[in-house]
């Protein structure tokens, strides 16, 4: 993990290997003024490999877990996420998407939205970023 100033003016990109490489010319996540703004993120293997056909449940899940995973190196936990962001490909996915976040999230309930979209990179379902806080 890796361990940064959280109090920095200066925003510190974040990078974990427990989550995908960033694909483009941009940060796993950044910190900056106490919080972790972590990109969107796909449902892909942390060791990059695509999985576009898999089910909705898997795509789900490894998105969710993709975001946590940045999250928690940069110094954050799930209890500290404060607004969340999805991004679905059909929202007749809305509900199962739902089911499967609160599942995970327990009982952190950060503020969120879910934008329908008609498309996404590599033709996945679903894409998820967060902010959260740092610390207590």
């Amino acid at each position: 993990m890796q361990t940064v100033d959280a109090s920095s003016a200066v925003p510190k990109p974040i990078s974990t290997a427990n989550a995908p490489a960033a694909g483009g010319h941009y940060s796993q996540g950044v910190i900056h003024a106490g919080q972790v703004y972590v990109s969107g993120q796909l449902p892909i293997e942390p060791n990059g490999t695509h999985r576009p056909d898999a089910d909705f449940d898997k795509q789900a899940r490894l998105a969710i877990r993709n975001m946590l995973a940045v999250v928690q190196a940069a110094g954050s936990s799930i209890e500290n996420l404060v607004k969340v962001t999805v991004y679905l490909v059909g929202v007749e996915n809305w509900p199962r998407f739902n089911s499967i976040y609160a599942e995970l999230l327990g009982d952190a309930r950060p503020a969120r939205s879910v934008v329908p979209v008609p498309e996404l990179h590599y033709g996945y379902l679903v894409e998820i970023d967060a902010v959260a806080a740092i610390g207590d």
